[in-house]
């Protein structure tokens, strides 16, 4: 986890060292690789429209289309796989079990009844469902409507009303950033919403930031935040109930509207945006004082002699490396029966979930919290550029949602696959004879393989990284770039952020990111043991009257279910995941051969 306050990409790392030593290979599974992986297979456009048309036809479901209509409907909102029990799923794939049945989960907004609220159902068996039940939480309290994301529909209206809302302080917009609201076909304001919506449960509040819409609007606010409650499925019951203007607080639009007609109101006017090099655009502008060519090719990835990996379904082959893998629609990559040499490292690896804290002095970046699955991160993945997002070598993979949409949505090219030169030696050893020659080198060329993905969820891009390297370690990485979230200058918000342009503060934030992370390693009857690094103060041995301060490790053992609590804060100490019924020792057999360079004579050693 990390603050932030400039627009600068960063890098989150979660590296699983997973190297493996000599074990002995597993009894091979009575299925097909690609067979087994397709337990864990997204739902195919087939299976999603099949799952629609089941539900739409329920009639004690009631379900209305997602286009139009009122907000207070019964809609389906969302259906993707619900992955099978990890008991049933080993047996299929260890023992030759029955095949998992498969279903789907589907997200059920009940608008149009007496306590409307928000239901997951699990129907199946795919690909011809033909029932359904409810997938209750802890407790078996209902998840209430107002606690609903947000969908097309609503983000229309909400637009509306603030149209309607604001046109009272046209004036005030159109003097102070020469953009408005209203009968606009350019020159236009827009805004972003923030989240949570509220302070209290029941509540639907929202602040939002206004905003000129141009490219990057991000990081153009106009200095107007408000608030507007939409928590009444009637939208002609949704009010403004505060605003914040430069620094300053007003109970009504009228409020605001009047203290500009009296003059009283400092106004912050902003600049006229430029018509090519706009601060906010990604138009390529300036040198560097180098003088070195920027207008050329810079390196490329190749592949010389072909793929070096297999993709079976959502089966990846690589190396010693088998996975299958899905692009779930609400949180997105997730990796699932991670082998290596045959043998599973992991059941699961999979994103769950990205959240950002943010601090500010406007009331919009002091409110916002973000819980980026409630934007549908999986979803939010869309087509990656080749040669930018992904290199030209890579295979692309197209991605099946049905979210918020009344059938199946194709995302092509949502993932992609390509191997990476590391440009750092997996390893390497130059052994000197001291005496100018030496005797041996030997090094194994650095390479690994990605999966990846990316999630635009609003202003943020994430970029999903799964690596896979030739010695058994498996890598997960995550980047944010895109644009940040701020915040209108003012002199009171330099305690939140630094100033990064004229009237534009970056706001002080911190990203946590979210994995499931379920390793069995050589199976599933893991403990686990913690190594404390700590440092000793002792008597010198073999030297009276000395002492020695040196590192030494003390651990604790226990089962894997108390993991989480052994290795969270305040503790320092590294985890290891252990395997009581199998013995390991000496280096992987199943390491690339290695380059060498024959052993050279000693030379005299020469002085420049």
């Amino acid at each position: 986890m990390g603050q932030q306050s400039q627009g600068r990409m960063w890098l989150l790392g979660l590296p699983w060292a997973l190297a493996l030593l000599a074990t002995v290979a597993s009894s091979s599974p009575s299925t097909d690789p690609s067979d087994r992986g397709s337990i864990f297979a997204d739902l195919s456009p087939e299976e999603l429209r099949a799952v629609r048309t089941f539900l739409m036809k329920r009639p004690e479901l009631g379900l209305s289309p997602n286009q139009g209509g009122p907000l207070a409907k019964n809609s389906l909102f969302l259906v993707e796989l619900l992955p099978p029990k990890k008991r049933p799923a080993l047996r299929f794939l260890e023992h030759g079990g029955p095949r998992p049945r498969r279903e789907a989960r589907a997200i059920i907004f009940f608008g149009a009844q007496a306590e409307p609220n928000i239901t997951e159902l699990a129907v199946g068996p795919l690909p011809r469902p033909s029932s359904y039940r409810v997938l209750g939480f802890k407790g078996g309290r209902a998840v209430p409507f107002s606690a609903r994301p947000m969908t097309r529909l609503e983000y229309e209206l909400l637009y509306n009303a603030l149209v309607a809302a604001m046109a009272p302080l046209e004036p005030l917009l159109r003097e102070a950033t020469g953009f408005g609201f209203q009968n606009c076909s350019e020159r236009c304001l827009t805004f972003s919403d923030i989240a949570p919506r509220g302070l209290g449960p029941g509540e639907r509040r929202t602040w939002m930031v206004i905003q000129r819409f141009v490219e990057g609007f991000f990081l153009h606010p106009a200095g107007l935040e408000v608030l507007l409650d939409h928590g009444d499925p009637d939208p002609r019951r949704w009010a403004v109930e505060r605003l914040w203007y430069n620094g300053r607080y007003f109970s009504s639009v009228r409020e605001l509207a009047e203290s500009h007609e009296r003059g009283t109101l400092p106004l912050a006017r902003l600049p006229e945006p430029p018509a090519r090099q706009l601060f906010s655009s990604y138009e390529p502008r300036g040198r560097f004082a180098s003088g070195t060519p920027t207008e050329v090719h810079g390196a490329k990835v190749c592949e010389p002699q072909g793929r070096r990996y297999r993709l079976r379904g959502n089966r990846l082959e690589y190396g010693g490396w088998s996975l299958a893998f899905r692009l779930r629609s609400s949180a997105g990559l997730q990796l699932f029966d991670v082998r290596f040499d045959g043998e599973r490292v992991a059941y699961e690896l999979s994103v769950q979930e990205a959240i950002a804290f943010y601090g500010g002095h406007s009331p919009a970046a002091m409110q916002t919290k973000y819980m980026d699955a409630g934007w549908a991160m999986g979803a939010s993945s869309f087509e990656l550029a080749r040669g930018v997002d992904c290199p030209e070598t890579a295979t692309f993979l197209d991605a099946f949602h049905l979210l918020d949409a009344d059938g199946p949505v194709r995302f092509p090219n949502a993932l992609c696959v390509f191997e990476l030169p590391t440009g750092v030696p997996l390893r390497r050893h130059f052994d000197s004879d001291f005496q100018g020659g030496f005797h041996f080198y030997a090094g194994l060329e650095g390479r690994a393989l990605v999966l990846r993905t990316t999630s635009t969820v609003y202003n943020y891009d994430y970029i999903w990284d799964f690596l896979l390297y030739p010695n058994g370690v498996l890598e997960a990485k995550v980047h944010a770039t895109g644009y940040i979230h701020a915040t209108f200058y003012t002199p009171e918000g330099r305690r939140y952020g630094s100033r990064v342009h004229s009237h534009l503060l970056g706001n002080i934030h911190t990203h946590l990111v979210h994995y499931k992370v379920d390793l069995d390693v050589a199976g599933s009857g893991n403990s686990f043991e913690t190594m404390d690094i700590r440092f000793e103060n002792i008597s010198n041995p073999w030297s009276a009257g000395a002492r020695v301060v040196q590192p030494c490790c003390h651990g604790s053992r226990g089962p894997e279910r108390d993991l989480p609590r052994a290795v969270g804060p305040p503790r320092a100490a590294v985890p290891a995941l252990l395997q009581p019924a199998r013995a390991t020792a000496g280096p992987s057999p199943h390491l690339p051969p290695a380059a060498q360079l024959p052993r050279r004579a000693r030379a005299a050693p020469r002085v420049a």
